[in-house]
């Protein structure tokens, strides 16, 4: 692990990667202490500062009802950073799990998971999301039941490829030989193989499921006013363009940063590890 982090922090791309990525959690972590306006995050209006574009007391502009742009962007990248781990940590354990199962034990079991794996992969993920959405109350909650909801077959769909073609190696049956139980076998010898494509996938993915809440949100289906979220952000100053362009702008390169930071630090952990396409 060490020698990996040596390894990025001497990769141009990948060193950028973590700086905006590190400063992204930097700002989310620490918001109370570095928004100028902590109150703007929540229900504020304030008039006399309403609509006016990046100057000197307000960096980003002011939104429609004189909230600090600035302050309520860090606040949302705080939502969207909670809701990618939530997501990927209950989807990466379940895909994971199920995708050994099916790889390694066969049969039925291997029949089962995977045609219903197959079935929610066939959806295309933005629908299926809305889907959920559709049937749910708008919420950040729901918003990641939604989202979790089409993650997990891409974990199944991975480890069982990867286990496939490990049940055949030596040490797989070697293991079988000495009697150890198929629980063993499938956690204890097959699953440290699949750390490096799961720590890769997991580096790219947390990027795109904060895309894929942002698209939920911007089409009004994900976290609701007056919470603070990018794709809502983007959403409401969308149809004041071009005039009031700094409502979509800043919000929309917002995500753009987050999503590129782990982009680029996954290309890296992608080519350390040695993992394929």
């Amino acid at each position: 692990m060490k020698k990996a982090f040596v390894i990025l922090t001497r990769n141009p791309m990948s060193l950028a990667g973590l700086i905006l990525v590190g400063t992204v959690i930097i700002l989310a972590v620490f918001a109370d202490f570095i928004a100028p306006f902590p109150e703007h995050r929540g229900a504020v209006v304030d008039f006399v500062n309403f609509n006016k574009p990046p100057n000197a007391r307000n960096w980003f502009g002011t939104d429609l009802v004189g909230r600090d742009l600035f302050s309520r962007i860090i606040y949302a990248y705080r939502i969207s950073l909670m809701l990618g781990v939530v997501v990927l940590a209950i989807a990466v354990p379940v895909g994971v799990s199920l995708g050994l199962m099916a790889g390694y034990m066969g049969r039925k079991t291997e029949f089962i998971v995977m045609r219903i794996t197959d079935i929610f992969l066939s959806i295309p993920p933005l629908v299926l999301a809305m889907s959920v959405m559709g049937l749910l109350k708008p919420t950040l909650t729901n918003g990641m039941i939604a989202v979790t909801v089409m993650w997990w077959p891409w974990y199944t769909r991975l480890i069982y490829n990867i286990t496939r073609s490990e049940r055949q190696e030596g040490y797989v049956l070697a293991a079988e030989v000495l009697g150890a139980s198929k629980l063993h076998i499938m956690f204890r010898e097959i699953l440290p193989n699949c750390v490096p494509s799961i720590l890769t996938k997991m580096t790219l993915d947390f990027g795109f499921v904060i895309l894929i809440a942002s698209s939920l949100s911007f089409l009004g289906l994900g976290v609701q006013p007056p919470t603070p979220d990018l794709g809502s952000m983007v959403a409401e100053g969308a149809r004041y363009l071009p005039d009031s362009w700094w409502l979509t702008v800043f919000p929309g390169l917002a995500i753009l940063v987050v999503v590129f930071g782990f982009n680029l630090i996954g290309d890296a952990l992608r080519e350390i590890l040695g993992v394929d396409e």
